[in-house]
């Protein structure tokens, strides 16, 4: 005869004996319903479901009753404006990631400098494009399809988006969620600019010029294709793609600090006797999660681009996924055929040039095409890192080569392997995949590439130029320059448990 050992039940603890941590989980254990992991997995979803909750209530109060939808458009519409919601956020978080990438590309004294201006930045972009951006960009036509406009402060009316969704239509957008995911874009163009002028220039003439950027120069050139108003901008008008701004945003950016740069000129010691010198950042593993979370935000910036949620969004995270890794294959290979070794550097330009190179084709890409666009991308990245240098123009984090270059090839490869839309069965629009018709696409691309450089360098001259001129240079002094900008511009150190690099 066996005697089954009987397990002592386990004391139960009251709330006065656990720990400070364990006492929320015993809390809510307590609570009939949820006792069990699952039921506070379903707890977690609560915010969630709270948020679309808000979503149909603002509808309801608007102009058009939301009980006059149907089912489906009900839940078309709240749908939409969710993702666009999440999307928004993701771009937004870029902001991070461009922060960490130059902070951690840069030299540790001029860690603060880099990361106020990457959060400041934003505030200011954002402002400037309710101001007077969003209008210039997505307003009435003023003179063609070159400029538009209708009032300063934007303060859009929600009742359109239910009208819309009652009349049966896809992708109908409550304005706010609209405006913010634009205004998320505004500000991304404006931070690109930050790290081609790191470790130089005034914090204060900075700030104005990224003002300037987002609220004047890069809301007119952003409605010579996105505006829909009228006839349109007059690149849309000519067939012009650029689906998330390839162009748009990334060489707009590109092409604003690359001048900046130029008017500046390099940093000290940054070439000898016409020779490059190493400048290393100081934090390498900050940097490598910045790339990481510009890669994530890249799935607001793409995906999001669609403007609803459908069959197509997947489609988009998917062709930007690959180009990305294509662009980090590429630049690590050709990075260690040129130097001996992988440069982590150039891994993570790698990254992101593939990136830039698919956001204007990200719809108008088949996988192997998205792919293959990275991979050149990650290619001309190394190449224009080192172009620049004989040239002698000093970026510190390769953001030209970045944005301005890739953003240039991300534009025109749509007229060399480009597809119209992303159905498999989709006609070629590219030389290579559809001929002679395809040379009407390529000079179209190349038409537009060329018309944002040309904007950009022309206008950002004359900002930075008025705004040296009005504050006496945009340069810091020498002193201020070898002691960082963290101590000159600030008053504090990123590392105040180091000795201050010199």
């Amino acid at each position: 005869m066996t005697t089954a050992l009987q397990s002592q039940p386990r004391k139960r603890k009251r709330l006065q004996e656990v720990s400070l941590l364990e006492g929320p989980m015993l809390l809510l254990r307590s609570i009939r319903g949820f006792r069990t992991n699952q039921s506070l997995i379903w707890l977690a979803t609560v915010p969630l479901a709270l948020f679309g909750l808000s979503i149909f209530t603002f509808a309801a109060k608007a102009g058009t009753d939301f009980a006059d939808l149907t089912d489906g458009q009900a839940a078309k519409f709240l749908a939409d404006n969710l993702w666009l919601f999440i999307a928004t956020i993701l771009v937004i978080f870029m902001n991070a990631g461009f922060a960490m990438v130059e902070a951690g590309m840069c030299r540790s004294k001029n860690a603060v400098n880099i990361l106020a201006k990457n959060l400041f930045v934003f505030a200011l972009a954002v402002t400037a494009y309710w101001f007077v951006g969003y209008s210039l960009m997505y307003g009435d036509p003023v003179a063609g399809g070159y400029l538009f406009f209708n009032q300063f402060f934007v303060n859009p009316d929600p009742s359109s988006a239910l009208e819309c969704a009652a009349a049966g239509d896809t992708g109908c957008l409550v304005p706010s969620v609209d405006f913010l995911f634009q205004a998320a874009f505004a500000g991304t163009a404006a931070t690109i600019v930050s790290g081609l002028v790191a470790e130089r220039v005034k914090f204060g003439e900075f700030v104005i010029f990224a003002i300037v950027l987002s609220g004047i120069i890069y809301p007119i050139s952003g409605s010579w294709q996105w505006n829909g108003n009228g006839d349109g901008g007059w690149l849309s008008q000519l067939g012009f793609i650029d689906f998330a701004g390839s162009s748009i945003v990334h060489s707009v950016g590109g092409w604003a600090g690359l001048v900046g740069a130029m008017l500046l000129g390099p940093r000290i010691g940054k070439f000898a006797s016409g020779k490059p010198q190493a400048m290393p950042g100081h934090n390498m593993a900050i940097a490598t999660l910045g790339a990481l979370i510009l890669w994530i935000g890249w799935y607001g910036f793409n995906p999001g681009s669609e403007l609803e949620m459908d069959q197509y969004v997947a489609f988009v995270a998917v062709t930007t996924t690959l180009a990305a890794a294509g662009g980090a294959i590429a630049a690590t290979v050709l990075s260690t055929l040129t130097s001996g070794k992988p440069d982590l550097t150039m891994i993570i330009n790698g990254i992101l040039a593939g990136l830039v190179s698919i956001t204007a084709g990200c719809g108008n890409m088949t996988f192997a095409g998205a792919w293959l666009a990275g991979a050149v991308g990650g290619i001309i990245v190394v190449f224009s890192v080192a172009a620049l240098d004989a040239a002698e123009i000093d970026d510190p984090v390769g953001a030209f080569s970045v944005h301005g270059v890739c953003g240039v090839w991300g534009t025109v490869v749509i007229g060399l392997w480009g597809v119209d839309g992303m159905d498999p069965t989709s006609a070629g629009i590219g030389i290579l995949n559809a001929g002679a018709a395809g040379i009407k696409t390529l000079g179209v691309q190349a038409l537009g590439a060329g018309a944002y450089a040309i904007w950009t360098v022309v206008t950002c001259w004359v900002a930075w130029s008025i705004i040296g001129g009005l504050f006496g240079g945009i340069r810091v002094s020498e002193e201020e320059e070898i002691q960082g900008l963290d101590i000159g511009e600030h008053g504090m150190e990123a590392y105040p448990e180091f000795a201050s690099t010199k």
